[in-house]
């Protein structure tokens, strides 16, 4: 008896680690990856699922209306099919990141597979923009031992997030708004510190079921808090730049 509980433990333990490893954003058991900048001062604002002829385009709009700079992960399938709006993304200084051809769970996939998502969103993004994505993030968020190696292999870090606030279901403005605050407490707190990071946040331009996904919602609390944010000392940098040398 003692024996077979002791097996059964040990097996809920490893289930557990797996599970902690595959989904947690701050997990590195499965190989580094980014969940934080360097800086309380640097907000990395991402968007995933793109790109989307109906909302994308708004999102340009309204960053460079304050400034700033963002990263955009792509879905291979649909930048293919909009290469002109991925081409114009880049023009306009973001940073343009792999999210795989088709949006798989990546957990259940091979390593063959699981290369062949992230390769054929590079062709997709070189033929776009002339030069091959240097970020990468799982769908979901989900990995497995080989997915971040694999993006490694393709010259690609891996980024996953410090805050998702879900805007990929439909909800009225105001609560995706509310959702968004602990960025603006972070800010307050610690954006005197020194030693203290700051947040990567994880939007959604786009959805992957489909073009044209309504994210009015994240584009009408964007345009709530991107000027409280700046007002409150925050810079708005790509992934790239929030592992670089740090904000002053």
């Amino acid at each position: 008896m003692n024996t077979l509980v002791t097996a059964s433990s040990v097996a809920a333990a490893c289930a557990g680690v797996v599970a902690y490893g595959a989904v947690h954003p701050r997990a590195q058991i499965f190989g580094p990856t980014v969940c934080r900048t360097n800086s309380a001062r640097k907000l990395a604002i991402t968007f995933d699922d793109g790109p989307n002829p109906a909302m994308t385009p708004q999102l340009l709009d309204l960053l460079e209306r304050y400034g700033a700079l963002a990263t955009f992960f792509v879905i291979g399938k649909y930048a293919e099919e909009c290469a002109a709006l991925v081409r114009e993304t880049a023009r306009r200084g973001h940073v343009v990141a792999n999210h795989t051809l088709t949006h798989p769970n990546l957990f259940w996939r091979a390593p063959a597979a699981i290369q062949d998502e992230m390769r054929q969103t590079q062709d997709a993004i070189a033929a776009a923009t002339g030069a091959t994505a240097k970020w990468f993030r799982p769908p979901y968020g989900f990995r497995n031992p080989w997915v971040v190696k694999t993006a490694a292999q393709l010259g690609m870090r891996t980024a996953m997030w410090s805050l998702i606030p879900g805007d990929w279901t439909p909800q009225p403005a105001e609560k995706l708004i509310g959702r968004l605050e602990p960025i603006a407490r972070r800010a307050q707190k610690n954006i005197s510190s020194e030693s203290a990071a700051g947040d990567v946040l994880c939007l959604h331009d786009g959805g992957h079921r489909a073009l044209n996904a309504d994210r009015t919602h994240t584009l009408k609390a964007l345009g709530h808090w991107l000027p409280r944010w700046r007002e409150a000392g925050l810079e708005f940098v790509t992934i790239e730049e929030a592992v670089t040398a740090p904000a002053t």
